[in-house]
């Protein structure tokens, strides 16, 4: 059994506990996406500020997602164009950016633990996105 089999066998398991597979699916890529996230945070920080580093880091890991999404998550769906589809992805994804990012601006201005370990803030505004992200992603991205 291939690791992608397995990992579906995991998403039918966690199904049974009444979550959707595709939301499965989708929180699994987010959390991938929060080490994509996390890791182009840690690699721009020596060179800008972390306002920058965490807006760059949200388009490489919503570009990654996308991608993994659309070939795992929603493969079943009939799809657009790549180009329209991750400009699609990328516009649905503004409101969960700004939630997202929003937690993370804010945490950045009023905790200095976050300022010192990013890890917390990235963390903290992936989890406030990912329910925005999921729904607008499945009713306009991937449908």
């Amino acid at each position: 059994m291939n690791p992608l089999e397995l990992l579906d066998r995991l998403v039918g398991l966690i199904a049974r506990l009444g979550f959707s597979e595709s939301f499965i699916r989708f929180g699994i890529v987010g959390t991938l996406g929060f080490v994509w996230d996390t890791g182009t945070v840690y690699l721009l920080r020596p060179f800008v500020s972390l306002y920058l580093a965490g807006t760059c880091s949200f388009i490489v890991a919503a570009t990654i997602n996308w991608i993994i999404n659309r070939l795992w998550t929603f493969r079943h769906v009939e799809h657009a164009a790549a180009h329209v589809q991750w400009a699609k992805f990328i516009a649905a994804n503004a409101i969960g950016f700004v939630v997202n990012r929003g937690t993370f601006f804010l945490l950045v201005a009023f905790s200095p633990l976050v300022v010192k370990h990013p890890v917390i803030g990235i963390a903290a505004g992936s989890a406030a996105g990912l329910v925005f992200n999921y729904f607008l992603s499945k009713r306009f991205v991937f449908r």
